[in-house]
């Protein structure tokens, strides 16, 4: 179905008890265990409240930086629930809200993430999301048997595929494959359901899916590589992009290239939806929410900030001073996009490695802002229309407290606007962002795959 209108796109991004690193420290937040499933729970109802689009939960398959253990032990990183689990249970206490979860295309297999990401989809009645990473990190590397992690362009070819195979599995069962006709004795038609057997250049998987076709057809594809193979994979496959962009300026550069993208492989730029994170604080007024913001500042240590600027950077600064100004930085094997991010901001704004730091350790390169809540709706309203954002994924810096400020201050002012929905359109995720089911790849072109031998 399409919208009538233009409206935003809002998802919200849960970290543990926040987003900011002093969050669980506020005095504003719930003392949160991030193993609690009531906590995850609380917060998707919130957030359905306020009629969002996604929740959606991140993931790295590691130890956060075991190299910077003292420094990240004032986070609560080290600790979170699955997502894809996590995604499951939510889906039994939500109705209409889509559930979004990260998994990698560097240390998983795409039969084991297609199946995934069907069950989720079937449990929610067609609101699951998969966001298509490539692990950027050695210290996931090391869980699955490397001591380093594959190159960058290595990774991303190994994403194209990924995507590929996946999305094919999806189709392997036609729309009405199964038939439960008990009076005939015919659960499903066979020949209906289609065998893949690909055979690439990194995955040999033959299929079909030994679940039914998901009722979205596909869940929803999100990615946030911005480096240029990052790009080209979400322009080519992704219904969504989760960005990162500290000014306007920059959120528009990037959405008109992603659109330009996606009209070069043939898609509707409309359909590729781009949705850049923010961190906003709302407060009642301006000098309470900047009063905020630096409480919250105030509660993160200074090794924690400086430790989190060298990973993001992907490089040593133990030589450098605080006040030092950030040295030449070469390309990482890492997430170059964001790397790239934050050198500019230390260049363009000339900070120290001090000032960077305390920049870096609480948005990376997302765009943060403090405000009342008609200055955050007039900040959203005007990145929206001047082409920076189909949307925003708002995380909110601790938990519950700052989503629920959103929820009940500032979406309703969007929605006085005519910004923002008032209900949920539609049954699905892709319905409620104006998405269309995909067609069946087997059905549109016969010769991809063959009926299953073992049923011929």
């Amino acid at each position: 179905m399409s919208l009538p209108d233009r409206r935003m796109i809002l998802a919200t991004f849960i970290h543990n008890s926040g987003a900011h690193p002093g969050g669980w420290r506020y005095p504003g937040a719930a003392s949160v265990d991030q193993h609690d499933f009531q906590h995850y729970a609380r917060i998707a109802q919130t957030a359905e409240r306020g009629k969002m689009h996604v929740y959606f939960s991140g993931d790295s398959q590691g130890y956060p930086h075991i190299s910077g253990k003292d420094a990240f032990s004032a986070t609560d990183y080290a600790g979170k629930l699955e997502p894809t689990t996590l995604l499951a249970a939510l889906a039994t206490v939500t109705r209409h809200i889509g559930l979004v979860a990260t998994a990698s295309t560097t240390y998983n297999e795409p039969y084991a993430i297609a199946r995934r990401f069907a069950s989720i989809d079937h449990i929610s009645g067609g609101r699951a999301g998969w966001n298509v990473v490539t692990s950027a990190s050695d210290s996931e590397a090391r869980n699955f048997g490397r001591d380093l992690n594959m190159d960058h362009d290595a990774r991303y070819a190994r994403a194209e595929e990924f995507v590929d195979v996946v999305r094919n599995l999806w189709d392997s069962w036609e729309d009405g494959a199964v038939l439960r006709d008990q009076a005939a004795g015919r659960y499903f038609d066979p020949a209906r359901v289609h065998q893949l057997d690909h055979q690439g250049e990194h995955f040999k998987v033959a299929g079909p899916l030994n679940i039914g076709r998901p009722p979205q057809g596909h869940p929803i594809i999100v990615q946030a590589g911005g480096s240029g193979p990052g790009r080209d994979l979400a322009a080519r496959t992704a219904d969504m992009i989760f960005t990162a962009a500290n000014s306007l300026d920059a959120a528009k550069t990037f959405y008109a290239d992603m659109k330009q993208r996606a009209a070069e492989f043939g898609r509707d730029p409309s359909k590729l939806l781009v949705i850049p994170s923010v961190q906003l604080l709302v407060s009642a007024t301006e000098a309470e929410a900047k009063r905020a913001e630096a409480e919250l500042l105030d509660l993160v240590p200074e090794a924690l900030a400086l430790r989190t600027l060298a990973l993001q950077l992907g490089t040593d600064l133990s030589a450098c001073s605080p006040n030092d100004k950030l040295p030449e930085i070469a390309l990482t094997n890492g997430g170059q996009w964001v790397q790239q991010q934050i050198i500019k901001m230390a260049r363009d704004e000339d900070l120290t490695i001090g000032q960077l730091a305390r920049r870096v350790v609480v948005s990376r390169a997302s765009f943060s802002r403090s405000g009342t809540p008609e200055q955050i709706a007039d900040l959203l309203e005007n990145w929206f229309r001047e082409g920076g954002a189909d949307g925003f994924s708002l995380s909110p810096n601790y938990l519950p407290g700052g989503l629920e400020d959103f929820v009940d201050q500032v979406i309703p002012i969007l929605q006085k606007r005519g910004l923002f929905r008032t209900d949920y359109e539609g049954a699905t995720l892709r319905e409620n962002l104006g998405l269309e089911k995909p067609a069946n790849a087997f059905v549109a072109d016969p010769a991809l795959g063959r009926e299953p031998s073992m049923w011929a």
